[in-house]
């Protein structure tokens, strides 16, 4: 075949999402084959992860796609496909994984074909990890995680953003950071970039740790007197690694301070399904649902 006779890669991601689109089974484009955003060109401030050992993504038994050892911090970018209205919002979705590794396959790619599915242009953060050797495992993270709304935020006419519609979805530590970098101030040299690092909007899904046992209360860097934006929170009440008490003290924290909030505690479902179902629970297949509800309701998306 002629080089230049050959299908472009967004071509082929957008003839793919019509697959998608269609009901078809198959994954219509790989992370590999997505346009990037490197969040730090210049090189990504303190504390930093070494390049070697080089990134790698490997299956999990359960044939899960997980990320491993990511030093260039960057995004991944997910448009609607083929045949779908864009409805002008931007989403950096922030897998999970305890800082050990990216769980940004169920929490990350297919979350982002989900939300393109839906209109919504979305952003998969792969963020610096490992961090569990450093002081604070979530201090790079959340620097990724700032940097990233900034950075679509900055660029949302390159992809026909609203940039008042600029939101975040984190799950398990994901969660966490984005509600840490949303709550602070950028922890890195901002520059004189002006656009802003908080998310207009944010969904929780079983944010991790943000309950501290010891002091009853959110953790401390959370820090809900310097502004949360509307926020929709989803886990389940049997998670051990994501306790309820988080979400409902977030909630809490929300509705007092009379920011629009949404909170859903399933019974089953433990931690960390992201986009899958769980046998003998509902709440895996039907966050996604209130979600989409939620994000009409605040006129992110159109109504039907």
């Amino acid at each position: 075949m002629n080089p230049s006779s050959r299908p472009s890669s967004s071509r082929l991601c957008r003839w793919l999402g019509l697959f998608c689109l269609l009901g078809l089974s198959i994954s219509w484009c790989s992370a590999a084959d997505r346009p990037e955003i490197m969040l730090w060109p210049g090189g990504m401030p303190e504390p930093v992860v070494p390049a070697d050992p080089p990134e790698r993504v490997e299956k999990a038994s359960d044939g899960t796609g997980r990320r491993f050892n990511v030093s260039r911090p960057r995004l991944f970018v997910y448009r609607p496909p083929a045949g779908v209205r864009s409805a002008k919002a931007g989403i950096v979705v922030v897998p999970g994984g305890g800082f050990g590794l990216l769980a940004d396959e169920h929490e990350g790619t297919e979350a982002c074909e989900w939300l393109a599915r839906n209109g919504i242009t979305a952003f998969s953060l792969a963020h610096r990890t490992p961090t569990t050797m450093h002081a604070d495992p979530s201090a790079g993270p959340v620097q990724d995680v700032q940097k990233a709304v900034m950075e679509v935020r900055r660029r949302g006419g390159e992809y026909g953003l609203d940039p008042a519609k600029i939101g975040v979805l984190g799950f398990s530590a994901g969660g966490q950071v984005a509600l840490i970098g949303a709550t602070n101030t950028p922890k890195f040299d901002a520059g004189a970039s002006g656009a802003s690092h908080r998310p207009d909007f944010l969904l929780a899904l079983y944010p991790w740790r943000i309950y501290d046992p010891a002091t009853k209360a959110l953790r401390a860097d959370i820090r809900p007197d310097a502004g949360l934006p509307p926020t929709f929170i989803a886990q389940m009440g049997d998670d051990p690694s994501s306790l309820a008490q988080g979400s409902t003290l977030l909630y809490l924290e929300l509705i007092n301070r009379k920011v629009p909030a949404e909170l859903h505690i399933y019974e089953k479902g433990g931690h960390g399904f992201g986009m899958r179902a769980r046998p003998g629970a509902t709440g895996p297949t039907d966050w996604t649902h209130r979600a989409l509800d939620w994000l009409r309701l605040r006129g992110v998306i159109p109504p039907h």
